[in-house]
């Protein structure tokens, strides 16, 4: 452990909050890693990170069913809601209602079923899943019900990679062991990534067909 890190513990600041902060620009990377060069989207690198630590706040197993709860009524309650023509404000509150609500519904299921590990998550992580229906309705009136989807569950991989990515604990003691290193290491990858013009991972798939054409054009 660095003697950095050693002071910021000696302060008052826990181990494993120090860890999850250094994890930040190596998730961040990740996802930028995975839209750059492999070509998949997601919802963007903010949603897919702030679901990932919610997945570590709440164990992966309750995570994922508080995020199926949350798209799956966002999802019915819009189509409910598609031809009482609203306003888009409104619309949403009534949404977000219907979410914590579903939300409250399952933690009573889970009182009467006595299943373990759902009474001790917090709101926060419960926040970040429910403001999730929001972005993915908004998903859907942008872009669609069938994009939506893929791009949601394009979002989940990423997230559940990242979940295992925050609990690597060799990772995590290599960091604290090299914060400075690890960050100017990240500076600099993620520059170079920047500079990337090449063609994605899956572009290659989606244009092989018109990459065969131009070379055979060529000759």
């Amino acid at each position: 452990m660095s003697f950095l890190v050693q002071q910021i513990i000696n302060f008052g600041v826990s181990e494993g909050t120090l860890a999850l902060i250094l994890m930040v620009p190596v998730v961040a990377t990740f996802i930028a890693f995975s839209r750059q060069i492999i070509g998949i989207r997601g919802l963007g690198i903010y949603i897919t990170l702030i679901i990932a630590y919610a997945f570590v706040a709440t164990k992966l197993k309750y995570g994922l069913v508080i995020f199926l709860v949350v798209v799956i009524t966002g999802s019915l309650v819009r189509l409910l809601l598609k031809k009482a023509r609203l306003l888009y404000l409104p619309k949403m509150a009534i949404i977000l209602t219907s979410v914590a609500f579903s939300i409250f519904l399952m933690f009573l299921l889970g009182s009467f079923l006595s299943i373990e590990g759902l009474q001790i998550i917090s709101i926060f992580p419960i926040l970040i899943m429910i403001l999730m229906a929001e972005r993915f309705v908004a998903v859907q009136i942008e872009r669609g019900q069938k994009m939506a989807i893929f791009l949601t569950l394009e979002t989940v991989v990423l997230a559940i990679i990242s979940y295992y990515i925050i609990n690597w604990s060799w990772l995590g003691q290599i960091l604290l062991k090299y914060p400075l290193q690890s960050f100017l290491i990240l500076f600099l990858f993620n520059f170079l990534l920047g500079k990337w013009t090449g063609l994605r991972l899956t572009e290659y798939f989606r244009f092989k067909e018109l990459m065969e054409y131009l070379e055979v054009s060529k000759k």
